[in-house]
């Protein structure tokens, strides 16, 4: 029989709340029970983390690319477990591998990719998200016009199949190249569809969220912004409508006081989540790499096009976590939430558990929100 094993810690974080001198237990089928009080302790391995936090994994839906390489060099297997290596290093524990706006055979290659690692269980592949090519030429941001197109029978096809199969497909598309069936269609098969890259008007956006459309794809950027008359994307995201958000925290891309309305605006049934939107340099010090034949510049946290472009973010997404906690003002828990329960529900559309979880999906990190390392390798 298996000895249970307990962690102490400063606090636990159950996707919620923060639970102050807390700890969790572990048995022969993960959590058991978590909090505080003497049962907890009983018969079993006790070990101290001192003031620590214990924390789920992070879950992280726009990830480009990590450990030196882009799913976009080479949409294969052996590239797709490279990205989550790196990633893993970071907290993170379910991911979205995010293919940029690129060709249809590059596309379905992607898809193809990301099902053997599914198959192959490769550790944090939690599904695929395309982020295009059926965007908006004038909101293309870094991403490359010549590819950018409208969704057509071929495309729907090959989309909807892989919406059935996979674990989760979000797809980033502009009402600009795509029609309102076609988002109705995918998202009754069991697509995420998220507005982004768009131009499109309010009414626009509250009509594709009718037909199925979840949340807008990293708030603020590359989207029709909020006026008095026209609320555009941003107006429909951060209104009564139930779209979720994703939120790039780096503190570049969004400014801390447009990041504090955002979420204040913010309560259920759509919330923020944290993306980290991370290219190749994640996990590792290089100092710029190659998007398809164009060169991306990392220097002091930004990523840019050599004519100053962003071009993704150099994030992960506990300093995502820290940036909301000293730039914005926001709440650790929420803040946690953001990077943990919110994006796992969103793709799950299930409720978020703490019991059962194994060790491997924990992580601890200190009370000034650094990665301190997995739970497993503490005992």
């Amino acid at each position: 029989m298996t000895q249970a094993i307990v962690f102490k810690a400063a606090a636990v974080f159950d996707g919620v709340k923060l639970h102050e001198s807390a700890a969790v237990r572990f048995g022969a089928n993960g959590v058991e029970t978590f909090g505080a009080g003497v049962e907890i302790f009983s018969g079993a391995e006790v070990i101290d983390l001192g003031s620590a936090i214990i924390s789920p994994g992070f879950v992280d839906l726009q990830v480009n690319g990590g450990g030196g390489v882009m799913l976009n060099d080479d949409p294969s297997v052996e590239t797709v477990c490279r990205i989550a290596e790196a990633h893993w290093s970071l907290g993170t524990r379910a991911f979205l591998p995010t293919l940029i706006t690129d060709t249809r055979e590059k596309t379905k290659a992607a898809i193809a990719a990301v099902t053997q690692a599914v198959e192959k269980d490769v550790p944090g592949v939690a599904g695929l998200h395309l982020e295009g090519p059926h965007l908006s030429v004038a909101r293309k941001g870094a991403h490359d016009a010549a590819y950018i197109r409208p969704m057509d029978d071929e495309d729907l096809d090959f989309l909807l199949a892989a919406a059935r199969s996979l674990p989760a497909l979000l797809l980033t598309v502009a009402p600009e190249n795509t029609t309102i069936q076609q988002v109705r269609q995918l998202s009754q098969a069991g697509a995420l569809v998220s507005i982004g890259h768009s131009d499109a008007d309010y009414a626009t956006v509250q009509d594709y969220a009718a037909a199925g459309a979840k949340s807008v794809t990293h708030l603020f950027n590359e989207m029709s912004q909020m006026g008095n008359r026209e609320p555009g994307v941003v107006g429909a995201a951060l209104g009564t409508g139930a779209l979720s958000a994703g939120l790039i925290a780096d503190g570049i891309h969004v400014h801390p006081e447009m990041m504090r309305i955002a979420l204040s605006a913010k309560s259920g049934p759509g919330e923020v989540f944290l993306v980290s939107d991370a290219m190749a340099v994640a996990g590792t010090s290089e100092t710029s790499f190659e998007l398809d034949g164009r060169k991306i510049l990392r220097s002091d946290g930004r990523l840019t096009l050599e004519d100053g472009t962003l071009a993704g973010a150099d994030l992960d997404l506990l300093t995502a976590v820290r940036v909301l906690v000293s730039q914005v003002g926001f709440p650790m828990a929420d803040a946690l939430r953001a990077a943990t329960k919110t994006p796992a529900e969103l793709i799950a559309g299930e409720r978020f558990k703490i019991l059962g979880r194994s060790k491997d999906d924990f992580v601890r990190i200190s009370k000034d929100l650094h990665f301190l390392g997995p739970l497993a390798e503490a005992g």
